[in-house]
């Protein structure tokens, strides 16, 4: 039996539907990341299982319990805000007491989970200081440490390191799965960055609109979107548009507009005639110069508009005979700008037939 089992739920705000009859499965132990844009309705599910929220329409069970009758202070969850939500006039350590004093404990049992707690998170000199004088990181360590020193069945993150630097959240990250892994508590996580999913996530429920578009491990959403929502929401990727004319065995042609044909994997269930789009990564096309000898059964020629040097890797963007634009990435071998290609050159552009994904919606 599933930790916590979200079934048919649904929640409106007067005419807007927030969630829209989304049901789905968390196991113990898992990094379980609900990901989707501003709006799709993943922090309002997020609400809903803590307490703060009720679904009009569904059940939220936790081990097996519907918990439609019990107050958010009652269930065995505790949630981490993106503001921290610390006592100002308490210190660190009395900040993470506080859910222990709220629950009874007696004061030597407190002591010694507190002083677990700080050894968790790596704030044990910091016991006596006040949020005020602590970091971002630190403090978001600090809310860490209160919502986990008693061990609650279920920690909900709400976009807990949105307000961190880039180079504090990458190493927050890094905390966060050691910390996960270490106490074994069960996490939902709730980010619209994709890239903090990805790395964090044991599974991932892409919302849109309320629903639930794809669920899955990290890796299959990447390599294997359901629709162009969740191939487009996730990481970068090509769409080039054109209609399948040949599906059959573990294989698919596609003609594309101005391009003519292309060998795919994938879209075997799609009917000659229909519309569809070849979803490819930028890293799964070769780029190489115009006369360069490319044995792959997808290639054309094109000229760089532009690239995007990002320090390890190289993205160059190159207009197609047919007007579209194909991203390609290429690792870069040497420090410093590494110019492979200038904007203006004639470059080859390919890919293996087995390379990306064919959507029809």
């Amino acid at each position: 039996m599933a930790l916590l089992e979200i079934r048919n739920v649904t929640r409106h705000f007067g005419a807007l539907t927030a969630v829209d009859d989304v049901s789905l499965a968390v196991e113990a132990g898992e990094f379980f990341t609900l990901l989707g844009p501003s709006g799709c309705g993943k922090t309002t599910l997020l609400r809903m299982i803590a307490g703060f929220d009720q679904p009009d329409a569904g059940a939220i069970l936790l081990d097996g319990t519907d918990m439609a009758d019990t107050p958010p202070e009652k269930r065995p969850v505790h949630t981490v805000f993106q503001s921290y939500a610390l006592f100002p006039h308490m210190t660190v350590a009395q900040n993470i007491a506080f859910p222990l004093r709220m629950a009874g404990n007696a004061p030597e049992r407190i002591a010694a989970q507190v002083k677990d707690a700080l050894a968790m998170v790596h704030l044990e000199e910091k016991d006596q200081h006040h949020p005020h004088e602590l970091s971002g990181g630190q403090k978001q360590r600090v809310a860490l440490a209160r919502s986990l020193v008693n061990r609650p069945r279920l920690l909900l993150l709400d976009e807990p390191l949105g307000a961190l630097d880039a180079k504090l959240r990458e190493e927050m990250q890094v905390e966060l799965i050691d910390m996960q892994r270490e106490v074994g508590v069960t996490f939902v996580f709730v980010t619209h960055s994709q890239s903090e999913a990805l790395a964090l996530s044991s599974r991932i429920a892409v919302m849109n609109s309320g629903r639930v578009e794809q669920l899955d491990e990290p890796s299959r959403l990447y390599g294997f979107p359901k629709n162009r929502f969740v191939a487009d929401f996730i990481g970068k990727i090509n769409m080039l548009e054109g209609e399948v004319i040949l599906a059959q065995g573990a294989g698919t042609k596609l003609l594309l507009k101005g391009l003519g044909e292309v060998e795919a994997s994938g879209g075997t269930a799609l009917r000659p005639g229909t519309p569809a789009a070849l979803a490819l990564r930028p890293e799964q096309v070769r780029i190489a110069a115009a006369d360069a000898a490319v044995d792959l059964p997808n290639r054309y020629h094109g000229k760089v508009r532009d690239f995007l040097y990002i320090g390890d890797v190289t993205t160059y963007l190159v207009d197609l005979p047919n007007g579209q634009r194909i991203q390609a990435l290429l690792p870069n071998s040497a420090p410093g700008r590494a110019k492979f290609f200038e904007i203006g050159d004639t470059v080859t552009v390919a890919w293996p037939a087995e390379a990306g994904v064919v959507l029809a919606e």
